[in-house]
């Protein structure tokens, strides 16, 4: 098996065929109604989220189905993995979920991973639990899995950025090196938060990924 850093920087590449480019998370609504413009106003949104949504559910998540993962605990590994589908605040962001997943969980039967082999076929799975499956299997460390997670994030984001706001691709770049640091400090964060901490409650993001659902014009899935 190559090393780790290797097997994730194909977990987190823009190539992995999970179709996470097709998603604005309520950017596009956000952009459309005003509430985001230019640069400035597309950093100051797109970190929120980072911080509060993916860093207050996701990271934390990942971090225990990590840990589950290692210990072969299917128990709770499905507790996790029923936490976040049931705190999405959307359908729209929990189908997003559930479709990233299973086309990952595709992707890691396809190749043969074991854990992936025996996942229960009626059961939907988020993608933060097939991303840790795929981390263990690797032997890629919980901090560098974090890092990863939140930085393919937010890749992704600032890549519906340059398309919406729209931005170029240098601002679309210093956009990335603007969050970097929130990037750092949103991991170091997920390690701090108790059970009963996690969870996400931005009204914004709520609201745009609702209204995106039925938006007239839009370029990207709900």
């Amino acid at each position: 098996m190559a090393r780790p850093l290797l097997h994730l920087m194909q977990m987190v590449s823009p190539a992995l065929p999970v179709g996470a480019y097709a998603y604005s998370q309520g950017l596009e609504y956000a952009v459309e109604k005003g509430w985001v413009n230019g640069r400035a106003g597309a950093e100051d949104w797109i970190g929120e989220v980072l911080s509060h949504s993916v860093g207050g559910l996701d990271l934390p998540v990942l971090l225990r189905l990590l840990k589950a993962w290692q210990q072969s605990d299917w128990g709770e590994i499905k507790h996790w993995n029923q936490t976040l589908q049931a705190a999405r605040e959307s359908r729209e962001l929990l189908l997003e979920d559930v479709q990233m997943g299973q086309a990952l969980l595709r992707l890691l039967v396809s190749l043969e991973l074991p854990n992936a082999l025996q996942w229960p076929q009626d059961e939907e799975v988020s993608f933060a639990t097939v991303f840790a499956l795929a981390a263990q299997h690797f032997e890629i460390s919980d901090d560098d899995a974090l890092s990863g997670f939140a930085w393919s994030w937010l890749e992704n984001q600032a890549a519906a950025a340059i398309k919406l706001v729209p931005l170029g691709q240098t601002d679309g770049q210093r956009l990335l090196m603007a969050l970097m640091p929130c990037v750092e400090q949103t991991v170091a964060n997920a390690y701090l938060r108790s059970d009963d901490e996690i969870g996400a409650g931005l009204p914004g993001l709520a609201m745009a990924s609702m209204q995106h659902e039925t938006q007239y014009s839009r370029l990207f899935r709900s």
